[in-house]
């Protein structure tokens, strides 16, 4: 059987993507590229913000047409969208033959097959090293996730109600795919996840990251290699974390954190907590722990209750810190997320 994928969103959800088609090839089925050719088609969707949720509707309606011009039998829909939405696509989109949550993906090559799945575990969902994964990256980098769900009660968020509280990976099971990767010819690999800052606080782990980063930076290879993550949580930013950073030559001299704002007013709202002078002395510690950092963020305008001396404030903040890259977002009111 073929079998044709589409992922949107981060690249949480392309590793996502990754593990079912790896579930897939290692039941003997086959993959393609040409939505045409596919027997079953299955999309990996996004609910973070509207424009998300409005671009995984549009690519679930244009696969569906498969259905009709091309060989497709089955159309499936997987991720974000089924965690909020699921009876509502069951219900209103009779074009779906099945969906599969983000803490199912052990359910994909049944539902592909027609098959009726076996009941879920009741343990959320995490891939390990044995995992099979098919690679949808360029041949040089990768990703790793070393990390599932979210812990923090940021109110414009969603994210920790559909992929769970967090949960970290085993630090071996990270270690041994990273081997495994280098070994392939890989030569960047990039750790993501909703809060990689926390990575092993849920192990008992002190410093899990710093602790990963160099365990990761010790594995020899024949090759250069270069390791990063994503993203930094700011009050989770620790000194032995940027040390780590700066005396590894493979570790990328690169910060991202979410800033979100920088006006204490709508921080608080946000149940972010701090202020934009906090987060400036923050920068300023990065760039003297780490020489030439590259630092990016990004930042949520129109957030209610903003006013303008907040926005203002933001701008000014912006400017005072120098961030080597800034991404902004209009807030996207989102009617399942917690009250602020």
């Amino acid at each position: 059987m073929k079998i044709g994928f589409v992922s949107l969103g981060c690249p949480k959800n392309l590793v996502d993507t990754e593990v079912m088609m790896g579930q897939l090839t290692s039941q003997g089925h086959q993959l393609t590229s040409h939505p045409s050719d596919a027997d079953v088609i299955v999309v990996n969707t996004c609910s973070f913000i509207d424009p998300a949720k409005q671009e995984s509707v549009d690519t679930i309606l244009e696969m569906a047409e498969y259905k009709k011009t091309g060989r497709a039998q089955r159309l499936i829909v997987a991720g974000c969208l089924v965690e909020r939405y699921r009876q509502d696509i069951t219900k209103n989109m009779p074009e779906v033959d099945a969906v599969i949550g983000t803490n199912e993906l052990d359910n994909i090559t049944a539902l592909c097959e027609g098959v009726e799945p076996k009941a879920n575990p009741l343990d959320a969902y995490l891939y390990h090293d044995a995992t099979p994964r098919v690679l949808s990256t360029p041949k040089h980098f990768a990703y790793i996730k070393i990390a599932e769900g979210c812990d923090h009660p940021c109110t414009f968020c969603v994210i920790p109600q559909y992929r769970g509280a967090f949960r970290s990976r085993r630090f071996e099971s990270v270690i041994s795919e990273a081997k495994r990767l280098f070994a392939q010819g890989i030569r960047e690999i990039n750790l993501i996840g909703q809060d990689t800052t926390c990575y092993g606080e849920d192990l008992g782990l002190k410093d899990g990251l710093a602790q990963l980063l160099a365990r990761l930076a010790e594995i020899e290879t024949d090759h250069e290699k270069w390791v990063r993550f994503l993203y930094c949580y700011p009050n989770r930013v620790t000194q032995k974390l940027l040390d780590t950073i700066a005396e590894h030559e493979s570790l990328v001299k690169y910060i991202d954190i979410p800033l979100q704002h920088a006006s204490g007013n709508v921080l608080k709202r946000m149940k972010r907590g701090s202020n934009g002078d906090f987060f400036l002395k923050l920068i300023e510690r990065v760039r003297a722990t780490i020489p030439g950092v590259a630092i990016r963020s990004s930042f949520i305008v129109g957030f209610p209750g903003e006013a303008d001396t907040d926005f203002e404030h933001l701008c000014q903040f912006v400017q005072a810190a120098k961030f080597d890259r800034v991404g902004v977002f209009s807030y996207s009111d989102e009617e399942t997320s917690r009250s602020f």
